[in-house]
């Protein structure tokens, strides 16, 4: 297995590794997936939340992009999250095709809040249109031919309710420690922010939950999926045995159920 890490800016938590299966002869690799860490957006979880994950995809043929982000704490937040994980799937864009990866799916594997970061990201083509421009201004302008864009996502008892997860106040107020401040403060943010809004989106999502989660409660990924096949999207709810940390257990059955519907997506 091969790794290189990069920068896709100048703050030292903008970069992302990739790892690469082993390959015989010059034969590329096709796809790749994009691991984002969860932590409920917090600057005290990183990347190494993720490294596990993307090694174990690269044992089993598939090339991995472990990306980091900022955080709220360091630097991260609104609108600085959301831009890193826009301008870091862009990165993986950028250096495919010297180590011989042919984009042609790229899935997101999402745990936590990663699964709401990437949820949202698999909306980028309708974040445009949404209606929101004073949220849109915010966000850097982006070049849409350089835009990479996600074929499927897997999230792993992701955050894909915001609105509801603000209201349940999950994790100390992480939403509106996310969005500077509250949906009554700041309600075209918040909106902007909700992969809910974005809804249906083009590619499919598999939202994988945990029984035995007590971090995420399953009604985020219950009701998104609801929303989503109502409006003639393509969504899926996976209910596995475990708990919020067994999805990202290489060991465990949770997450290899992941890794088999990435696997499904990929092929």
């Amino acid at each position: 297995m091969k790794r290189h890490k990069y920068h896709y800016g100048e703050d030292p938590s903008q970069w992302g590794e990739l790892f690469l299966p082993d390959r015989s002869g010059s034969a590329p690799t096709r796809g790749a997936v994009i691991v984002i860490h969860g932590g409920y957006w917090r600057s005290q979880y990183g990347a190494e939340l993720g490294e596990p994950l993307a090694k174990d995809l690269a044992a089993h043929g598939m090339a991995a992009w472990n990306l980091e982000y900022r955080r709220a704490g360091n630097g991260g937040g609104w609108p600085t999250t959301f831009d890193d994980i826009l301008s870091g799937i862009d990165k993986l864009g950028d250096i495919a095709g010297e180590h011989g990866i042919e984009l042609g799916p790229v899935v997101a594997l999402g745990h936590s809040a990663g699964g709401h970061l990437a949820a949202w990201a698999a909306g980028r083509d309708r974040l445009g249109s949404l209606g929101l421009p004073d949220a849109d201004r915010q966000l850097k302008p982006r070049d849409s031919g350089h835009a990479l864009h996600l074929t499927g996502v897997v999230s792993q008892s992701g955050l894909l309710n915001l609105g509801e997860a603000e209201k349940l106040d999950l994790s100390n107020g992480a939403v509106s420690n996310l969005l500077g401040g509250s949906a009554t403060r700041y309600p075209v943010r918040h909106r902007y922010a909700d992969p809910m809004t974005a809804i249906p989106l083009p590619v499919p999502v598999y939202a994988v939950h945990a029984m035995e989660d007590s971090t995420v409660p399953i009604g985020q990924s219950e009701s998104y999926v609801t929303a989503a096949r109502n409006a003639a999207g393509f969504a899926s709810l996976l209910k596995v045995t475990g708990d919020h940390f067994d999805l990202i257990d290489t060991k465990s059955p949770a997450y290899r159920k992941c890794r088999e519907l990435v696997q499904s997506l990929m092929a």
